[in-house]
């Protein structure tokens, strides 16, 4: 069981969340870091900050920094956080930059490692319900479940990963494919692949149904409207012990399939439980940006889904003509390092 850590300098908390870090915490033991000197490889990682109302702690930033300097700083550890804010922005975009700076730094993430409180916890209300509690309450309740979760961590090994691997592109011209297949060529047939083109015409997007249709779908193993999500995406995922998504940068988004792909997760999302399952992704980049649209699969994927995030979990490279990507220097190297990640779903 590695040692928790949470990292929460003193200056960069609110009443209420040394309020409910008090209760949430509760019993478990932990040791209290206040400076990035005093963070150490292996263990388990729970940074908390409260936001001002302009979303800009300065607390935050000596963490940032360390982390993207020092990109070994959290290596073999899992982590979670807290983000709690006065108002109901800025929260989710502050989680989602450090959670991607510490998956960079070596931090394993957990599925939803994220615990989010906006100024009048709202966001808490269906957890507050189902637990017949206060809204704090129910805030204290998830901080409890993230760090018992992250005592508890022990991803599953098997002999042979089965991967489900989503792409939305043209094999013939697709810097990220042939990325991908260099990767696949690496992983010397000890994994499972199943490769599933979301071209154009192939799904359609959620068109958000009342939670009730989705929940009678997703129980049943579907969506409203069906397709290719149902008849082939949902089933790998279901059986995958991991999913890798393939992802050139749009105008520094993911593309309309993919992100009509992960919308329609909603349903099977009802049903399954994604948090043994990881994520990966390989992001190509015409010039830059790939940082952003990796972190939007931390947070539609690992904050929103449910995923785990595994050390490094995305290949970012900026090529922009057809065939760049496998000539950039030091790729091979990187490919490498990528799908060694990806192996280590195998049980040794």
């Amino acid at each position: 069981m590695p040692e928790l850590t949470l990292y929460s300098p003193p200056s960069a908390r609110s009443p209420r969340l040394d309020r409910v870090l008090a209760e949430g915490l509760a019993g478990i033991p932990y040791t209290l870091a206040v400076s990035p000197e005093e963070l150490r490889p292996g263990t388990a990682i729970l940074p908390a900050f409260s936001l001002p109302p302009d979303g800009l702690c300065p607390e935050i930033y000596p963490l940032l920094s360390a982390l993207r300097r020092n990109t070994a700083l959290l290596e073999d550890c899992v982590g979670g956080l807290i983000i709690d804010g006065p108002g109901e922005l800025y929260t989710k975009s502050a989680g989602r930059d450090l959670a991607l700076s510490m998956n960079l730094a070596g931090c394993a993430l957990l599925g939803r490692p994220l615990v989010e409180a906006i100024g009048d916890l709202r966001n808490f209300t269906v957890q507050a319900a189902n637990a017949s509690c206060t809204l704090e309450e129910a805030y204290a309740l998830a901080i409890r479940d993230t760090a018992q979760r992250l005592l508890s961590y022990a991803p599953a090994k098997t002999d042979r990963p089965r991967l489900t691997v989503l792409h939305a592109s043209i094999r013939s011209t697709s810097n990220t494919l042939a990325l991908w297949e260099e990767t696949e060529r690496r992983l010397q047939g000890r994994c499972d692949v199943q490769l599933l083109g979301l071209r154009n015409g192939t799904l359609e997007d959620c068109a958000g149904c009342p939670y009730t249709a989705c929940l009678h779908f997703g129980e049943k193993g579907g969506c409203f409207y069906g397709g290719v999500m149902v008849q082939e995406v949902y089933p790998a995922i279901r059986s995958s012990d991991a999913l890798v998504l393939l992802c050139p940068n749009y105008n520094d988004a993911l593309s309309a399939n993919l992100s009509a792909c992960i919308n329609r997760l909603t349903a099977l999302y009802r049903s399954v439980s994604f948090q043994e399952k990881a994520v990966f992704g390989i992001v190509v980049s015409g010039y830059s940006g790939g940082d952003i649209v990796a972190s939007q699969l931390v947070s539609a994927l690992g904050m929103n889904k449910g995923f785990r995030l595994p050390p490094r979990f995305c290949l970012m490279e900026t090529a922009n003509r057809s065939g760049e990507a496998l000539t950039l220097p030091g790729i091979g190297e990187r490919l490498d390092a990528f799908a060694q990640r990806i192996l280590t779903l195998c049980r040794e």
